[in-house]
């Protein structure tokens, strides 16, 4: 286990940014303190060649001026919430609609986009980086001033494990997850829709045409929802359903299936054919939101020289239900004065 540090970029009012290196077992991950974002993370394939499986930019310049959250920490609240507004103890309070006339991940500049103080932290077998932050009351529209401590940990031989902590000073709503873009083939390499997916799940959230829950969780079976057993993503990608259609592909929060509260467990199953290369997602999180890469362009070029075009990475990312914070009738998103925000998600890789 090993890990260093290099300056990666300076911000243009002068904050210096640096790149911290962790290595565990087969792993190697890259990470940089502008917005906790994973650049990289090298994975063997069954040949035991390593490749980068992370979608990401070639510098700072580019993540600030145009990522489309490239492996950022998201908060406060990832995911969307419905008309950038909600009540909470009867005050309303109204947040940045940059999704529409939604707020998307946090806002204009969320976690994703801000400096986090990095730290090294000794721990046994493991590669251990803990990010941390004060957000302070207001930021985004929010209330309350967040103390935020986010742990990456690489564990041997091949667990990227991410812990979440957070307590307020004033009620608020918390949502936190982290936004990596997948390709097992390796970044860079095309199309994930021969990747095989399995989610862990029964149920999904319709969506309206801006992608807010419009009625309570509707059971996959039956529709191109339905992740159950192994299904190659490309397989429905295509097919006319209305939710499909609305996010130009898969942008959908599945409700995983019941687990004791706060245990981690399996959430979902990625594997590519072609290398071998395999991820597990575990979590404590109840939903998780899958998303396609719906909206790449082919503007983006990553580190490889790479143009990134529709579905060329796909995200899963372990969350809280989009717009709960108008929905009494989702898992509550408060968090209050004495209590601690905690949570946890594993990625696990592996070789088919």
């Amino acid at each position: 286990m090993s890990i260093s540090v290099s300056h990666y970029g300076t911000l243009a009012d002068g904050t210096a940014i640096e790149r911290y290196t962790l290595r565990a077992g087969v792993l190697e991950l890259d990470c940089i303190t502008y917005g906790g974002i994973v650049t990289a993370m090298r994975v063997p394939n069954r040949q035991g060649v390593n490749a980068n499986v992370v979608l990401g930019l070639p510098s700072l310049e580019d993540y600030v001026a145009r990522s489309p959250y490239f492996g950022g920490l998201i908060g406060r609240y990832g995911n969307r919430i419905g008309g950038a507004r909600f009540v909470l103890d009867g005050a309303a309070f109204a947040l940045a609609a940059n999704d529409g006339p939604n707020s998307l991940h946090g806002g204009r500049a969320g976690f994703d986009k801000r400096v986090w103080t990095a730290t090294p932290e000794p721990a046994a077998e493991e590669a251990c980086l803990v990010l941390a932050r004060r957000s302070p009351d207001g930021e985004e529209g929010y209330p309350g001033t967040l103390e935020l401590r986010v742990t990456y940990r690489l564990r041997a031989p091949a667990d990227f494990i991410i812990d979440y902590e957070a307590t307020t000073d004033r009620p608020t709503v918390l949502n936190l997850t982290s936004h990596g873009y997948f390709n097992l083939a390796g970044e860079g390499a095309g199309t994930i829709e021969d990747h095989e997916l399995m989610i862990r799940a029964g149920a999904y959230l319709p969506t309206d045409a801006k992608l807010i829950p419009r009625g309570p969780p509707q059971a996959v079976a039956g529709t191109p929802f339905d992740f159950t057993r192994p299904k190659r993503i490309g397989a429905a990608l295509r097919a006319s359903h209305p939710d499909l259609l609305a996010g130009r592909g898969y942008d959908h929060n599945f409700v995983l299936d019941a687990a004791p509260r706060g245990a981690e467990r399996l959430a979902a199953r990625l594997q590519d054919p072609l290398s071998g290369r395999s991820m597990e997602v575990l979590t404590t999180e109840p939903g998780l939101q899958f998303y396609s890469g719906n909206f790449l362009d082919g503007t983006l070029v990553g580190p490889s020289g790479a143009a990134y075009r529709q579905g060329d990475g796909l995200c899963l990312e372990t969350q809280h239900f989009p717009d709960s914070p108008n929905r009494p009738d989702f898992p509550s998103t408060e968090l209050r004065p004495g209590q601690r925000f905690i949570s946890s998600t594993t990625y696990r890789f592996g070789l088919t």
